[in-house]
């Protein structure tokens, strides 16, 4: 998720993929060196000023909360509704493990190098150099530059995915306004009004992108952190009431499906699941981090319990009718028509957190080699092609439930699954790890990198087949 320059990209991801999911008062306080990009010179006596275990604990949960738990319902219909639940589980319960090897691994780094704290990418660097093979130990700033390279990805890939749901989303509700009422009630079914493709509704949102990007100062950003925070939180809630009741007839969904919906499945979970760059900043920030693996296996219970429950409620609700995000399934009246509107304003507000991952990586790196006259004009123009670039990956797939699969099969399981448990083998194997801990090992980065290869096979394969138009349509809705 070495210099100080090399050390700040990674951990420039790390700590934003925090910003985004917690509010102004986050795990890591946006006053900290952390977001200076100075984690390893972070004085130890700040960690007397730490977070409790409960704001840990809070923040574990909050940071999870993104537009990944939107797509849970459909990833739950893709895998069946016996397989579903019992896959999330697993997945929590793996991801959960990976955690914890990554925030060992790292204190073990931290122990032998005396340093206060150490980021994912140099916590991988570091496994690689303890690796008894002569080769990695010399190519071990690579370990350093795959997670960069997948964080990068990562962030760019929420960009994308904010991208297509903010242009599905809209388009629904102006769509709808003329039929919109103030009854949520009623049993009817209501046709739409087409208008714009929703491919023109985001390049619509690209001149506010840009200016939202322009925002480089992470104390404004904060204050964009809390407004979507607050928003988000208000929608899953009002979202939450109404699946949960009056669920219909579940006897004829399907309870295994086939493994290609189960490959889109993988990759919407692990999706959802993608927080592993998120631990080792909290860890620091803690009074008391000796406490955090305890409030890590706490968290992680209570995020798996909601997203099987948000998952397996959301498709059961609406059945075969589901789809890519449940925002597009709520009732055509004021009140569901306003946390569609909330959430896309907190996805908007959201755009600039995740967008200064991928900046902060690279614009350093690319303005350190102009003359000081034209940092200004290279700046600008790096972060306006990023943006376009989002765009244009948007416009190209815009469907939000194969952009959410695509992303979490790429680099969500290189981040969750693969590296993880390959660290542990790296760090620990000239101390002489058990077979049974080595096949363990083996078999989760095996797992990952399955997934990996068949979930972005078929969420490509699904994009090019012909007879499956492009377009996502969400032309008409079900109000129950």
């Amino acid at each position: 998720m070495p210099g100080t320059k090399s050390a700040r990209g990674p951990q420039g991801a790390v700590d934003l993929k925090l910003d985004l999911r917690s509010p102004l008062k986050s795990a890591k306080n946006k006053d900290s060196g952390f977001l200076d990009g100075r984690p390893s010179e972070l004085p130890v006596l700040e960690k007397t000023n730490g977070i409790t275990a409960f704001q840990a604990l809070i923040h574990m949960v909050k940071c999870n909360m993104g537009t990944g738990i939107l797509g849970l319902p459909l990833a739950v219909k893709n895998a069946g509704l016996l397989i579903g639940p019992l896959s999330l589980l697993a997945m929590g319960l793996i991801t959960w493990h990976c955690m914890h090897i990554l925030v060992r691994c790292s204190q073990r780094f931290c122990h032998r190098l005396n340093k206060p704290f150490m980021d994912y990418g140099d916590t991988v660097m570091h496994g690689l150099e303890a690796s008894p093979n002569t080769w990695l130990r010399d190519h071990a700033h690579w370990g350093r530059h795959m997670v960069s390279f997948f964080l990068i990805f990562t962030q760019m890939g929420f960009c994308c995915v904010y991208i297509v749901f903010l242009a599905d989303n809209l388009k629904q509700v102006v769509e709808a306004v003329n039929s919109t009422s103030s009854n949520c009630h009623c049993n009817e079914t209501v046709i739409l009004t087409p208008t714009i493709d929703s491919r023109l509704y985001m390049l619509a949102f690209l001149p506010i992108l840009m200016l939202l990007v322009l925002f480089r100062n992470l104390r404004v950003l904060s204050i964009f952190s809390m407004l979507a925070n607050i928003s988000m939180l208000v929608s899953l809630i009002i979202i939450a009431q109404y699946i949960a009741k009056d669920i219909p007839d579940p006897s004829q969904l399907p309870l295994v499906t086939s493994w290609k919906t189960y490959s889109l499945f993988f990759g919407t979970a692990i999706f959802s699941f993608e927080s592993i760059g998120f631990v080792l900043p909290l860890e620091n920030k803690m009074k008391d981090s000796r406490r955090f693996p305890a409030i890590l296996s706490l968290g992680m219970a209570i995020i798996t319990a909601l997203y099987i429950g948000f998952g397996v409620l959301g498709y059961l609700q609406f059945q075969n009718n589901i789809k890519a995000s449940i925002t597009l399934n709520l009732p055509n009246c004021w009140l569901y028509q306003s946390v569609k509107l909330l959430y896309i304003a907190g996805i908007l507000f959201s755009y600039a957190l995740q967008f200064y991952v991928p900046a902060e990586i690279i614009i350093p790196s690319a303005i350190s080699r102009v003359s000081k006259r034209w940092v200004l004009l290279l700046d600008l123009s790096i972060r306006f092609t990023m943006v376009c670039l989002t765009c244009i990956l948007a416009i190209l797939i815009p469907r939000l439930d194969l952009v959410l699969s695509l992303v979490g099969s790429v680099s969500s399981s290189a981040l969750a699954l693969i590296f993880p448990p390959l660290l542990e083998i790296t760090t620990y194997y000239s101390e002489g790890l058990s077979p049974l801990t080595i096949a363990k090992d083996a078999l989760i980065s095996i797992l990952g990198f399955v997934g990996f290869v068949v979930g972005t096979y078929q969420a490509l394969d699904e994009l090019i087949q012909p007879g499956h138009p492009v377009t996502f349509s969400n032309s008409t809705i079900f109000i129950q």
